[in-house]
């Protein structure tokens, strides 16, 4: 800085050249991929390499066992559901609102496939994972009550 205030660059370029200098002039540090890595160091970063790529593939390895059971789920419906199903039973035994099999079938089956899109795009994986559980719960309560009444 000058008498006025303000930051004059000539005066400093001097003391920037000094210092780039320096640097230059220092020794460059080793680096460790010079060095041989030994045995334990290599099977460590294998294991490490292993763990982060099942950490990253966790949304996968949670999805496919909620795919499977949903569609084992909706084949089953598909077999055991009558052809009109009931929604909201009365306490008088009749159902509020009657749907077909197929759309019984299918709405859940929406339903959990809509959670786990969200578990893919979304950062949290569990949250989502969680609801795709809940949603399988769908398939088999219309079952339940539609199967007790009869």
């Amino acid at each position: 800085m000058n008498e006025s205030g303000s930051f004059d660059l000539k005066s400093k370029l001097p003391l920037l050249k000094n210092i780039s200098l320096k640097k230059s002039q220092e020794p460059a540090p080793e680096r460790l991929e010079s060095q041989p890595m030994d045995t334990k160091t290599k099977v460590l970063e294998i294991i490490r390499i292993i763990f982060l790529a099942l950490y990253r593939l966790r949304s996968v390895f949670l999805a496919i066992p909620v795919i499977f059971l949903a569609l084992r789920l909706a084949a089953y419906n598909s077999e055991h559901l009558p052809l009109i199903v009931g929604l909201d039973l009365q306490t008088t035994g009749e159902f509020a609102k009657t749907i077909s099999r197929q759309t019984a079938v299918t709405m859940p089956l929406f339903l959990t496939g809509g959670c786990i899109a969200l578990m893919f795009v979304s950062k949290k994986t569990l949250y989502p994972w969680l609801i795709s559980l809940f949603s399988l719960a769908v398939p088999v309560l219309l079952l339940i009550t539609n199967m007790l009444p009869a």
